[in-house]
């Protein structure tokens, strides 16, 4: 099974730069993308591109048709879709989706940004606080999980080509590592993409919108349940092409659904 997850900076724009194109080469049977900036009525009018032939698209639309959204492909259809999370800012902002099969869920998610001001943190750290609580009910449960998505959060020095003067910027505060400290020790997940790669240069996102200008972050992740850490064969990030200011996540699994 293979899953690509990409936070595309509009949807349209991304299908303008080709994304749609490259996605018909890549046999993926997943395909996870956040920040739509669209709502899903407005893109039948390009139906062949935006459904493509081949796969069940499925939309979450944020109340603000220019702001956020998340959409899943699926080559095979899901048992059932679930849109949400729970919580306002997740629900209202159009933040996650996730396909339902017999034993695996697949998740798409796009966390919220923030800037340094007080109340902008206290909004992400709110997000991430609710989060947790939805992540402790369904660990409990006898699924495994494959949530994949921008998570505007860098876990570790070597996802941050500049640490050192980055550790004081909303991404990589020290809370929000912790956060994803207890995701992977506590939550019982692991992170897909490094399970197979452990190099300090493989970045996702570069907040200047170009790719490889010096100042990359890894947003970008699968995480997974832990009880799926041996399905995982290979994992890449695509950069030979742009289309957005985010980098396409392909991650193989040794499953089929």
């Amino acid at each position: 099974m293979r899953v690509i997850s990409l936070s595309v900076d509009g949807i349209r724009q991304a299908a303008e730069q080709g994304f749609y194109n490259w996605l018909a080469n890549q046999d993926a049977d997943i395909i996870c993308i956040q920040d739509i900036r669209a709502w899903e009525g407005q893109l039948y009018d390009q139906e062949e591109l935006f459904f493509p032939t081949g796969y069940h698209g499925y939309f979450f639309d944020a109340v603000d048709e220019n702001f956020s959204g998340v959409a899943i492909y699926c080559r095979k259809p899901p048992k059932a879709i679930m849109t949400g999370l729970g919580f306002s800012s997740a629900d209202l902002e159009g933040r996650y989706i996730q396909a339902d099969y017999d034993e695996i869920s697949i998740g798409s998610l796009l966390a919220p940004t923030a800037t340094n001001q007080t109340q902008s943190q206290e909004n992400k750290i709110q997000f991430f606080d609710d989060l947790q609580a939805h992540l402790n009910k369904i660990t409990r449960k006898r699924r495994k999980y494959i949530i994949c998505g921008n998570w505007n959060i860098a876990h570790t020095k070597k996802d941050v080509q500049n640490w050192e003067s980055n550790q004081h910027n909303s991404g990589f505060l020290p809370h929000e590592q912790q956060w994803m400290d207890q995701l992977y020790n506590q939550l019982g997940y692991v992170d897909a993409f490094r399970c197979c790669i452990s190099d300090s240069d493989e970045y996702t996102w570069w907040p200047t919108g170009t790719h490889g200008n010096g100042d990359g972050w890894r947003v970008d992740t699968q995480v997974v349940s832990n009880s799926f850490k041996p399905r995982i064969e290979y994992a890449s990030i695509y950069k030979n092409q742009q289309f957005s200011s985010h980098a396409p996540v392909i991650v193989d699994y040794d499953y089929e659904l």
